[in-house]
């Protein structure tokens, strides 16, 4: 096999690994995560792990990086499809973070919102790759902010809005749709909005 062949099938095989590792990641958290498992739900062999990765770690670390690149990309797309209803940025992300359909997802969405809980408890890489991503969401929300926004009370906005996102999302899926979730969700929604959104929008 030539060599280019092999190297697209050996980043095919890598990527259908990174996918059932976030599948199980979404599923059953970062201790839910097991080597045989994940390789074959890849429908590859236990003993082509290694070709892959050094250990269940480095696993793990490029596995969370990977969902949730993969997960902002997704809500950067659905924000791009919604952009033109003439709604500010910030109302579209909050709106599409804080849904009904977010926190009811159970294999895909935002990985800090999934994973917080367990993330300050892992290893040092996998702390270091988390903290990337709680630092991409709060990036995320910076270039929704409409102008004058940046700061509140000597807090950075974008901080204090990405880290209400993520903690109503874990407790509305605690107490879940029918016991008092989508009311946190409504409620941190308005608050965010009425505080932060200045937008006008368009005639």
């Amino acid at each position: 096999m030539p060599t280019d062949a092999r190297q697209a099938r050996r980043q095919q095989s890598h990527e259908r690994i990174l996918d059932a590792t976030a599948q199980q990641l979404y599923r059953s958290g970062i201790a839910g995560v097991g080597v045989a498992d994940v390789m074959r739900q890849a429908g590859l062999t236990h003993g082509g792990f290694y070709a892959h990765f050094a250990s269940r770690d480095a696993l793990l670390v490029e596995a969370v990086e990977h969902a949730g690149r993969r997960s902002n990309a997704a809500l950067s797309d659905r924000l791009r499809r919604r952009a033109d209803a003439g709604q500010s940025p910030l109302r579209l992300l909050v709106e599409e973070y804080l849904s009904e359909a977010h926190m009811a997802s159970t294999e895909a969405g935002c990985t800090v919102a999934a994973l917080g809980s367990e993330m300050a408890r892992s290893s040092d890489g996998l702390r270091e790759v988390s903290a990337g991503r709680v630092r991409a969401l709060v990036a995320l929300v910076r270039e929704a902010l409409p102008p004058g926004s940046g700061t509140d009370g000597g807090a950075d906005s974008a901080t204090v809005i990405a880290a209400t996102m993520a903690g109503a999302i874990q407790m509305a899926r605690v107490l879940g749709k029918d016991n008092g979730g989508l009311d946190i969700l409504r409620a941190c929604a308005a608050s965010l909005l009425a505080q932060y959104d200045r937008h006008t929008a368009r005639p």
